[in-house]
């Protein structure tokens, strides 16, 4: 009769105990009276998220026009661009537009004039356009299609002559985006933008590798003219390309590091002369194929542009839009029949034909 008594005893307290702990993990009671947590301990864990821009941002993009002439090297903040256009100008000159989003870049130049093609790429990031001077076509082109843009001839506020520097006065035109947003709001432009961002970034690491059609991307040589041709070379450690132009690092003006880039984008467009100055005009609207450039190698893809202010789709070739990297990238947009070179450690592939 004890035993059975002592049975029934502990069958009780079993019962409670497992009542009282279902009771807790519902309810807590434990904390709640006595300060104590019984819950599992459970993390959370944030998805990661992009680094090369803030996705979740609405504000609007700012594109400034630079100086590619080589007696205005080197350049000022371009370490903060996220997205940067190289194209042919008169002269066989390149010039540069670069793209900031949500950052504080005390000093971005030399800055330059407006050239009409450019506002295309602006138009399809939906940015504010910097630049000091324009060319005819540009002035109309910025008329006509209503470009929020901030000038240097007339909005002085946003700029500053560097007087320091051993250079001609056409190549020490500089701003910083303090000064920019100081003058968007002077004049009222919108700030905030409901687009979505040009390229497809992936957190998870982009790999070209196993696609076809793949090739070994170590060194890129993009010919633009007897003046001007970029190279790139791949640093396999830190998985980016370093930027060269003319043989010599793309070096920072503030920071004196070499400029690197994680993606570069490549294809080729027909140019040609429209005025007495030696002004272009480039085919930039319509179709084409081109190569995207990452983690040492390069793929063939496809380009398109329905009109001058849609934004620029970039597919494999099966047709599947790309994804690219977290990280900065170059768009590189050549005349047709210069040379494309693509070497790896084994051989040198270029194309010219297209």
């Amino acid at each position: 009769m004890k035993i059975k008594k002592i049975i029934i005893s502990l069958t009780i307290i079993i019962f409670i105990i497992v009542t009282l702990a279902l009771i807790n993990n519902k309810y807590n009671i434990l904390d709640k009276v006595f300060g104590v947590s019984t819950l599992p301990i459970i993390e959370d864990k944030e998805e990661p998220k992009l680094q090369i821009v803030d996705e979740d941002s609405d504000s609007r993009i700012i594109a400034v026009m630079i100086n590619n002439n080589h007696d205005a090297w080197p350049h000022a903040g371009l370490q903060d661009s996220f997205l940067n256009y190289e194209i042919i100008v008169e002269g066989g000159i390149t010039r540069i537009m670069a793209l900031f989003k949500d950052t504080d870049t005390e000093k971005i130049g030399s800055v330059r004039s407006a050239r009409h093609y450019f506002l295309d790429y602006a138009m399809e990031n939906d940015a504010i356009y910097v630049h000091h001077g324009r060319s005819p076509q540009a002035l109309s082109d910025i008329e006509n299609y209503e470009i929020d843009n901030i000038e240097g001839l007339y909005d002085a506020a946003g700029f500053w002559r560097d007087t320091t520097l051993d250079k001609e006065y056409e190549h020490t035109s500089f701003t910083n985006i303090e000064k920019i947003n100081e003058v968007i709001e002077q004049k009222g432009y919108r700030n905030i933008t409901d687009e979505d961002l040009l390229l497809n970034y992936k957190v998870e690491e982009v790999n070209l590798n196993k696609l076809e059609n793949a090739i070994k991307a170590d060194k890129i040589s993009i010919e633009y003219s007897n003046y001007q041709t970029t190279y790139y070379t791949y640093d396999e450690e830190n998985k980016v390309y370093l930027r060269s132009m003319e043989d010599e690092p793309h070096v920072d003006a503030i920071t004196k590091k070499q400029y690197t880039t994680k993606n570069i984008i490549v294809y080729q467009v027909k140019n040609r002369t429209i005025d007495s100055a030696g002004r272009q005009d480039i085919d930039n609207v319509g179709s084409g194929e081109g190569y995207y450039i990452t983690n040492g190698y390069a793929v063939p893809i496809t380009w398109e542009k329905a009109s001058r202010s849609s934004q620029t789709v970039y597919k494999y070739m099966d047709g599947e839009e790309i994804e690219v990297n977290d990280g900065n990238t170059w768009i590189q947009i050549q005349p047709v029949g210069k040379e494309l070179g693509i070497e790896s450690n084994e051989e040198e592939y270029n194309d010219n034909e297209q």
